[in-house]
């Protein structure tokens, strides 16, 4: 897209973060401090167009081979013009230049297709929601209503 610039970690704001996830992801969200996760990170991408931010985002990796693609996000009146794409390239070209040799990224089945076409494979992978582990778990120690408590509980 013209007039989009690319910018590698660039000083960035909680706020100016904050207003790009609250247009980008439904749903409410509470105000985050980027701070930490940002320095622990390899690097992260911003796209601005006249000086706002319109696109980010973060590669975490694990100090050796696996790099991840974290928190890829364009406001929603970006979208559809390539901004997402760009950020994933100059994410993967950071990630090689780390080091890396792979770039991991989760995502929905309906973000499928994008990520296709960014050059990423499908691939079977493992997760475990923590915060919603924790709370089943509770729920079976004291039972839920017209549920007996498993052996295994």
């Amino acid at each position: 897209m013209k007039g989009v610039r690319y910018k590698l970690s660039p000083q960035v704001t909680n706020e100016e973060l904050n207003a790009l996830f609250a247009d980008a992801w439904p749903g409410p969200r509470q105000s985050e401090d980027f701070g930490p996760v940002l320095r622990r990170s390899l690097s992260y991408v911003c796209a601005y167009q006249e000086g706002k931010l319109v696109g980010f985002v973060n590669v975490a990796w694990d100090g050796g081979t696996h790099a991840f693609l974290l928190d890829p996000t364009v406001r929603s009146e970006h979208r559809r013009q390539g901004i997402g794409r760009q950020l994933a390239r100059r994410a993967e070209e950071l990630a090689r230049k780390s080091g890396a040799e792979w770039l991991h990224v989760d995502f929905e089945p309906r973000l499928a297709e994008f990520y296709r076409k960014c050059g990423f494979r499908e691939s079977r992978a493992g997760l475990i929601n923590l915060r919603e582990t924790d709370k089943s778990r509770m729920m079976r120690k004291r039972g839920t209503p017209g549920r007996k408590p498993s052996a295994t509980s």
